[in-house]
C-alpha cells in the first residue's frame, strides 16, 4: 500500500506551538535532534505494508529522509485537500492503487508494527474508509496525561486515530461528495446535515454504538466504512499542544536511549 504523510500546517505568531516552530511547518518542529514528521518517516521506512510515499505540506528543502518517498506536493490549506492531493499524485504514480493510508506528521511515537497493524487489520475486508479510534483506557494507560477529547458512544468512550485508510478513488472520483465535505469542516449545521439529524442526536443522548454510528454516517454520505479498534495509543498520540509535544520528547529521548 502507499501512504500520504500530511504535514501541512504552520502554526501562527498567536499560536501554542509557535514558540517551538518559529515560522516552520509543525511537522518540522524538534524532537529529539530531528524533525518530528522524521520520526513518523522513520516507522515508514521500516513498515513493509507501505510501499510508496507522497509528503503533503513540505518540499525536498526539508532534508528528509526515506528511501520511499517519491513526490512532494504543497500544502493545499486543509486536511481534506490534502488527502485528495495526495491522493491523485499517488494514483499517477501508481494507476493501480486501489487503498492509500493517509498518516498524520504529528504522531511521532508511531512503531512500523503498529503501521503493519493497521494496514494488515483493514485489508481484511474491501470497504471506502477505515478510520482508527483509541479505546479512552487504552489512551489514559499510556499517556496519561495526554488530555485527548473523546467521544462517548454507548458502548464505550474512543478518540479518533491519525493514522487511516482510504479508497483512492473515494476522495478523487467524487467532487460533488468530497465538495460537500470540505463545505461542512467547520460549520455544525451543515456537519449535522452530512451526517443526518438521527445520528447527531443519538451521538449527543450517547445512545449509539461505534458500529451503528459507522453505518449510519457511511450509508448517509454513500461509502462503506469500517472503524478499527486500535490497541495502540501511539496511533492517536498527535501534537497539538506545547504539553504534548514535551510528552513526545521525554517518550522519545527514552526511546532512543534504550535503542
Amino acid at each position: 500500500m502507499d501512504a500520504i504523510i500530511l504535514a501541512g500546517g504552520t502554526p501562527q505568531p498567536d499560536e501554542p506551538l509557535y514558540p517551538y516552530t518559529q515560522g516552520l511547518p509543525k511537522a518540522m518542529a524538534d524532537i529529539c535532534g530531528k524533525p518530528m514528521v522524521q520520526w513518523v518517516l522513520d516507522a515508514v521506512e521500516q513498515a513493509e505494508t507501505i510501499e510508496r510515499v507522497v509528503v503533503v505540506g513540505l518540499s525536498p528543502q526539508s532534508n528528509l529522509k526515506c528511501t520511499k518517498i517519491k513526490s512532494y506536493v504543497d500544502n493545499q490549506g486543509s486536511i481534506l485537500l490534502n488527502i485528495r492531493a495526495g491522493a491523485i499524485k499517488i494514483q499517477e504514480l501508481n494507476p493501480q492503487a486501489r487503498h492509500v493510508a493517509t498518516v498524520s506528521a504529528d504522531i511521532p511515537a508511531v512503531l512500523p508494527e503498529q503501521i503493519n497493524w493497521v494496514v494488515n487489520t483493514a485489508m481484511q475486508s474491501d470497504e471506502d474508509v477505515y478510520y482508527n479510534v483509541i479505546e479512552r483506557e487504552v489512551m489514559q494507560q499510556r499517556f496519561p496525561g495526554s488530555r485527548r477529547s473523546y467521544t462517548r458512544l454507548k458502548d464505550f468512550e474512543v478518540c479518533g486515530g491519525d493514522l487511516n485508510i482510504v479508497r483512492a478513488r473515494s476522495v478523487t472520483g467524487e467532487d460533488a461528495l468530497w465538495e460537500q465535505i470540505i463545505a461542512a469542516r467547520k460549520n455544525v449545521f451543515k456537519q449535522a446535515a452530512l451526517i443526518g439529524y438521527d445520528t447527531l442526536f443519538l451521538l449527543l443522548l450517547r445512545q449509539i454504538t461505534l458500529e451503528r454510528a459507522v453505518a449510519k454516517v457511511t450509508r448517509r454520505i454513500h461509502l462503506t466504512g469500517r472503524a478499527l479498534i486500535c490497541p495502540y495509543a501511539e496511533v492517536g498520540m498527535d501534537v497539538d499542544k506545547p504539553f504534548q509535544l514535551e510528552i513526545m520528547r521525554a517518550e522519545l529521548s527514552k526511546r532512543a536511549q534504550s535503542g
